[in-house]
């Protein structure tokens, strides 16, 4: 971008955001969701699913439900075509069920109260199997096999910026990937250490809690081609995958992204392949919407996982080696998460010996996928919960732990990368001048401390812009908006172009029209998204001064473009508006062509996001309640574009974490069924548990980002179980290490 470019961007830069363009819509209720199509001749779908974690499919008898009035069509799996996918992955199961929710049945009606009066009469006859709900017990000899080969992989958290596995560590049984990450001595740095801590760390499962539950629509038409509405996170990578898995042509589908109403990682793909396949038996428009209680059994939520950590440091507590053993839990499905979470916990902070090794373990229970930062909270939680317990038994400030041990960039990392400019140092110092940090607290309270990183997704992006002749610019994305991302985007847009805000549209297109945009997570929306969209504001923004040039008989370079207005230097009664210059390039026997511009970029380099939280806490001894009494993050966002749209992700993803560690957890018994499957049970985080919470926003500017912004949604769900677990350790002595807390043990005497 040319420094012009760059100065004319300065007061977005500096913070004057604009309100959310899809704000009025969505308080107002007028902004619709899928759940509101109404096409004609719509079908209505319910889903019969698996009570039981692992059976074979004797037979399905679904005459009485045929029988119903308005019913279209029952279908199970041996009526839809063969597709290309693993057991757990179909989207109605054939010969096997390998959780409980997974889909055995669809009944297609006119209604939906017909669709669900005849899903409750389709009699399933399962004959059980073997099954494994444990992710120890999966991975020992002998142990049932969850699935028959080897999954997809690392779809879903590779599009977040996760890393995978590279497949050279040996696997034991049921396990869908290993990895493993060795430097140094890490045995001798052991024996030679003055200070060792050792801990295991086990954090639950978690449900992603949206607002809108899992729902897609879809229609075959005349021409063959099947239209899928979705709030997917991301519509090619969702045509993709379905295309892949039905055996279809990518130009036979077109994924229409439709508002989201929440998605942490888990509105990528889930019922789409199946929608398209019954809205193709039975030649009629369907919708599937899944019930609350669907949701929760087979919609994927984040994973659980066991982390085994040992830390070693020398007698001035300079940290000299970390052994660990990673264990997630996949579900039926083989999503990738411990090569992250080794990757994070070995480059973090500089650590010259070590020995991670990971494991990503398949169990008859729902397939997990990526939530927000997925791997980061869990390995966070071990990672910062051990630099707590070392720094106090080294008689060590924690602050001034990290800050010693913090990298920088040019430092080289354990795969053999290099830090590039990062923020880690400059937040911890920002946190250790916070007044949470500093001021003292009354007996039965302390304050935590806890960092959190997320390296950052990469995917190649395009936008468009065009000029109408009315003066508006249209900017046309392909990028799903999570997080208000399109107004920052068209914040870019204006500036870069000359124009005003409120001159700005934003057009989001299907797969069919849109510029190609990669999946809406892994915090690189903005980051792979922006430098597309400057790119082109700046093309439309010459092509305006072309045309002025031609109308003013001036040199470009003696024209200024600014509020929608092009003047020349020193002659401002010159002039011409943008609609002016726009309508000459759209008129017959026209000498300019149309203003219309298209950005493509690859970002090759990550940015990688450090945020510090404070949470100071306050326990009653008597019941083990706990009390979050202060809250305060601090972040490194690159440049903060919109400070007001940054503020709301970091409280959201506060509120996240303190969910986590407060109650939510997807438990399933020893018979695989999940006994947390409505909001009764899987406690989610009240407004009286929410704490105030102060933000800070760090500018280390990242080279490659839209005017050096980084991205912002993942870090702020990170650090915040850890930052509480130790400050529940500060005030009672008592070091929590299962996640949600188990507060039974604040109810006893301090422990190391």
């Amino acid at each position: 971008m040319s420094d012009g470019a760059a100065a004319r961007l300065g007061p977005l830069a500096s913070g004057l955001g604009a309100p959310r363009l899809e704000g009025r819509g969505k308080v107002t209720g007028r902004l619709r969701y899928t759940d509101d199509l109404r096409l004609h001749g719509l079908c209505h779908v319910r889903l019969v699913v698996s009570d039981l974690p692992h059976a074979r499919i004797v037979g399905v008898d679904a005459g009485p439900a045929r029988s119903v009035a308005g019913v279209v069509a029952v279908v199970v799996g041996a009526d839809l075509p063969t597709v290309s996918a693993p057991g757990p992955d179909q989207p109605l199961a054939r010969d096997e069920v390998f959780y409980v929710g997974q889909p055995v049945a669809a009944v297609v009606a006119e209604t939906e109260s017909a669709a669900e009066d005849a899903a409750q009469l389709v009699a399933v006859r399962l004959e059980p199997l073997p099954f494994v709900v444990d992710p120890e017990a999966a991975m020992a000899d002998g142990a049932p096999p969850v699935l028959g080969g080897d999954g997809p992989g690392a779809a879903e958290a590779g599009v977040h910026g996760a890393v995978t596995a590279d497949g050279d560590e040996p696997r034991p049984p049921n396990c869908a990937a290993a990895t493993r990450i060795r430097r140094g001595d890490p045995e001798g740095a052991l024996a030679r250490a003055a200070v060792v801590v050792r801990g295991r760390y086990e954090v639950a499962a978690a449900h992603q809690g949206f607002l809108e539950p899992h729902t897609v629509a879809a229609e075959v038409g005349p021409d063959g081609v099947c239209t899928i509405w979705s709030p997917t996170q991301g519509a090619f990578l969702s045509r993709r995958i379905t295309c892949e898995m039905l055996g279809w042509a990518e130009s036979r589908v077109r994924v229409v992204p439709m508002p989201v109403g929440g998605g942490f990682g888990g509105k990528i793909l889930l019922l789409e392949p199946l929608a398209a396949l019954l809205a193709d038996r039975v030649g009629r428009p369907v919708r599937l919407t899944l019930t609350r209680t669907e949701e929760f059994l087979l919609g994927r939520g984040g994973p659980g996982a066991t982390i085994d950590l040992t830390l070693a440091a020398g007698p001035a507590g300079d940290l000299l080696a970390l052994h660990g053993r990673v264990v997630f839990d996949c579900g039926a499905g083989s999503e990738e998460h411990a090569a992250t979470a080794l990757d994070l916990l070995a480059s973090t902070y500089r650590i010259p010996d070590l020995d991670l090794l990971g494991y990503d373990v398949a169990t008859h229970k729902t397939p997990a996928t990526a939530y927000r930062a997925p791997a980061a909270p869990q390995a966070f939680f071990a990672l910062e919960s051990a630099l707590d317990q070392l720094a106090a038994e080294a008689q060590l400030d924690p602050l001034e732990l990290r800050l010693a041990h913090a990298p920088d960039a040019g430092d080289v990392r354990p795969d053999g990368r290099t830090w590039p400019a990062i923020g880690l140092r400059a937040c911890l110092e920002r946190a250790r001048d916070h007044p949470l940090w500093r001021e003292p607290v009354p007996a039965g309270e302390g304050v935590g401390l806890a960092v959190g990183c997320w390296g950052g997704g990469l995917e190649p992006a395009a936008a468009a812009c065009r000029v109408e002749r009315d003066g508006t610019l249209v900017l046309q994305l392909g990028a799903s908006d999570l997080t208000g991302s399109h107004t920052t985007l068209a914040g870019l847009a204006a500036q870069a172009a000359g124009l005003t805000m409120d001159r700005v549209r934003v057009e989001l297109g299907d797969t069919g029209s849109a510029p190609y945009a990669g999946v809406a997570g892994g915090s690189k929306t903005l980051y792979s998204v922006g430098p597309a969209v400057l790119q082109a504001g700046e093309a439309v923004r010459r092509q305006l001064l072309e045309i002025a040039a031609g109308e003013l008989e001036a040199a470009v370079e003696d024209l200024e473009l600014q509020d929608g207005v092009v003047v020349v230097r020193g002659s401002p009664a010159q002039r011409r508006t943008v609609a002016e210059l726009a309508a000459l390039a759209q008129r017959f026997g026209g000498r300019y062509p149309p203003v219309e511009a298209l950005g493509r970029v690859a970002i090759r380099t990550q940015a990688p996001m450090f945020t510090v939280h404070l949470a100071r806490a306050q326990v009653d001894r008597a019941t083990g309640a706990i009390a979050v009494t202060g809250y305060a993050a601090v972040q490194d966002v690159g440049r903060a574009l919109h400070p007001a749209e940054i503020e709301g992700q970091v409280h959201g993803g506060v509120l996240q974490g303190l969910g986590r560690a407060l109650g939510e957890a997807l438990v399933w018994d020893r018979d695989g069924q999940l006994r947390t499957a409505s909001f009764a049970d899987y406690l989610l985080p009240t407004i009286e548990q929410a704490p105030p919470i102060a933000v800070e926003l760090v500018e280390v500017p990242s080279p490659d980002g839209p005017m050096g912004a980084r991205g912002v949604g993942e870090p702020p769900a990170i650090p915040g179980v850890a930052a509480v677990a130790n400050a529940v350790y500060r005030a009672t002595g008592v070091r929590l290490r299962t996640v949600p807390f188990d507060t039974s043990a604040l109810t006893h005497g301090p422990s190391a």
